[in-house]
């Protein structure tokens, strides 16, 4: 359950803003913090946040009732597979995975090691015939790579695609008239080109005979992963099922887990985190990353480091707080990128100086401890920084089993 005392940082990651944010609204009386009269630690009553639409999505969870086991069997297909974590999601949401497409070698041999029965279809996708498929798949789902669409508004539809790997999951889409479709993407797909990525992909799903609920950012933190990931989500259902159907979003978990929640014994894991390989710092960033405290980075550098560190990107505006970043055990962990070691985006140990390694990356991520990823460390950074959280995808695909079953229900 939620507690009843929250934290500063607690408080700016359920409503998505910063903490310099929220002492502003203290200042201002917006929102008053309380104050622990020994340590003048400040904190915040939840009664307080129930004015805030974010807290009562995580206030009023049903995530113990949304994951009661589903009795029926559905099937997924899924495209831009990766080394698993949306499939390992949708698996333990009750999706029964009929094929998995992936063009990466190394990412084909981790889906291959750990479910031997899957079917692993290594290659292009835009070699891969999918009629085979037709009609006998209740769900498509994929994380498509975004690049630029060559045209704004609706001209040629599903044509001007090609090229993009949009144009393959719709042309899937086309070949295996699946019930519900599920894709997901980064945050900056909203506001890609302007917004006009977007509006072009959701054209092409009603052209292509499907009814499209609103696409929904859904912020890790809120389905139990101790991460700040958001993720773009796209659902769908197949015109001829759409009629008296509605979606419902999946429901938060009952609290935001932190980066000790990861790597520490407790209700995520029945272990502290295993040991394993992991990148080091060259000898002298590791002495200036040492100076930086747990939920620091480089502006709490003094500053002669700072310009050594910073270079030329210290006269630079913007806030850069990726780097020299040290995380911190009490919150949750920044969003992880598929190199935990470079400038741009440092993810330190919160008490150790040196980068996160394969099985922390992979705990933040909620992979199971005994998910192994094949590879050089390069290729396993790569795959668990690309992948979608295992939590948050089964959150995902429990509802969309729920939908399926409102369609099941509607057509017997």
């Amino acid at each position: 359950m939620i507690k009843e005392e929250l934290s500063l940082s607690e408080v700016a990651d359920i409503l998505g803003v910063s903490k310099e944010t929220l002492r502003r609204w203290d200042t201002a009386g917006k929102l008053v913090s309380q104050r622990n009269d020994e340590n003048n630690y400040r904190f915040y009553k939840k009664d307080q946040l129930k004015q805030f639409e974010q807290a009562q999505f995580l206030f009023k969870s049903k995530w113990s009732d949304e994951s009661k086991v589903c009795n029926n069997i559905y099937t997924v297909l899924e495209l831009f597979a990766g080394a698993g974590g949306m499939a390992l999601g949708l698996e333990k949401a009750g999706l029964k995975s009929v094929l998995l497409n992936e063009i990466d070698s190394h990412a084909c041999k981790t889906l291959r090691k750990n479910r031997p029965e899957w079917n692993v279809v290594e290659g292009d996708v835009s070699k891969v015939d999918f009629t085979p498929y037709r009609n006998s798949v209740d769900v498509l789902a994929g994380g498509f790579p975004c690049q630029a669409f060559s045209y704004a508004g609706k001209k040629l539809g599903f044509e001007d695609t090609r090229g993009t790997l949009f144009f393959e999951f719709a042309r899937a889409v086309k070949e295996v008239n699946p019930k519900v479709l599920l894709a997901e993407n980064v945050r900056g797909l909203l506001n890609h080109d302007d917004g006009r990525t977007l509006d072009t992909i959701k054209n092409i799903i009603t052209d292509l005979g499907y009814t499209l609920f609103e696409p929904r950012v859904l912020k890790a933190i809120f389905y139990k992963v101790p991460q700040k990931r958001e993720r773009l989500i796209i659902v769908a259902i197949r015109n001829d099922l759409a009629n008296g159907i509605d979606y419902e979003w999946p429901s938060s978990y009952n609290k935001v887990l932190t980066l000790k929640d990861a790597l520490k014994k407790g209700e995520l894991y029945d272990s502290d985190v295993p040991e394993s390989e992991g990148q080091k710092y060259p000898k002298r960033k590791a002495e200036i990353l040492s100076m930086v405290p747990p939920g620091g980075y480089w502006r709490d550098l003094p500053e002669d480091i700072q310009k050594e560190y910073m270079l030329k990107s210290y006269y630079l505006g913007g806030g850069k707080t990726g780097m020299a970043r040290r995380l911190s055990w009490d919150e949750p962990s920044l969003t992880l990128t598929c190199a935990p070691a470079q400038k741009q985006t440092e993810r330190c140990h919160p008490e150790e100086t040196r980068p996160l390694t394969v099985r922390e990356y992979a705990r933040i991520q909620t992979f199971p401890d005994d998910w192994i990823f094949e590879g050089p460390i390069s290729a396993k950074y790569k795959q668990i920084g690309n992948a979608v959280p295992v939590n948050l995808s089964f959150a995902v695909g429990k509802s969309v089993v729920h939908l399926l079953e409102k369609i099941n229900k509607i057509s017997t």
